[in-house]
């Protein structure tokens, strides 16, 4: 199955500092290694793979809600990821947890239960990354209920 291809450009700007540029009409990213390595002048690339995942995973909430009319905004996400060795002692990223605060009480939406049994399968990006690190998703309503 072919599929769209995305483009993204990086340019090294001084040591581990990059600009990234994601197209035309988008304003250029920089991003940059905490210090030993770099200044820490932007986000790292493992706060950008937070993002990417928290972005996704309230993208695909938000757009499951709204197949059912009901609109769980605003949305918050905080993604944490947990760096470690592995066995060959190089650093990654070994776990990520995304909670997930909806701005409603839970009580307000109809089809709860069926929105949080789906949306993490239409989110692109956390199903790519979770080939290969675990994702753990919490998701709370406005007075923090945990409902996932």
């Amino acid at each position: 199955m072919s599929g769209k291809t995305i483009r993204v450009e990086l340019s090294q700007r001084h040591d581990y500092r990059f600009d990234i540029a994601f197209g035309d009409a988008m304003p250029v990213l920089t991003s940059d290694e905490p210090a030993p390595l770099g200044t820490g002048l932007g986000p790292s690339p493992v706060q950008m793979l937070c993002a990417a995942v928290g972005n996704c995973l309230s993208d695909s909430l938000l757009f499951a809600f709204r197949k059912f009319k009901h609109e769980p905004s605003p949305i918050q996400c905080v993604v944490m990821a947990e760096i470690g060795r592995n066995d060959d002692n190089r650093l990654r990223v070994l776990h990520m947890n995304a909670q997930i605060r909806m701005g409603v009480l839970a009580a307000s939406l109809e089809q709860v239960d069926h929105v949080l049994a789906q949306f993490e399968e239409f989110c692109t990006v956390t199903q790519s990354v979770r080939q290969g690190i675990p994702i753990t998703v919490e998701v709370f309503d406005s007075v923090g209920q945990q409902l996932k």
